[in-house]
């Protein structure tokens, strides 16, 4: 199960991450997007649950509140669409 936390503090690290979720339940992974031109974090991140009443737990908890100074969003992660999915030439 995948969680996608937005609108985050530029200064969050995957270890502050790890922390807050951990509170849910046993935290699998959590990554945080880097830009690919600046390195920069990207101001998003995912978490990977165990649980998928540990993912509803945190995601019900944590929904609009603030962290870090930002009022973060929480979801389920939606899957990226595919990259040769409609619109390109043929």
């Amino acid at each position: 199960m995948t969680i996608y936390v937005g609108n985050l503090s530029f200064d969050a690290e995957v270890e502050d991450l790890q922390s807050l979720f951990s509170e849910y339940g046993s935290v699998r992974k959590c990554s945080l997007p880097l830009d690919r031109e600046t390195g920069r974090k990207r101001g998003f991140a995912f978490v990977e649950m165990a649980e998928a009443s540990d993912e509803n737990k945190a995601i019900q908890d944590l929904q609009d509140v603030e962290w870090m100074g930002r009022m973060i969003r929480v979801n389920k992660a939606e899957p990226r669409p595919s990259a040769n999915s409609g619109g390109g030439r043929w």
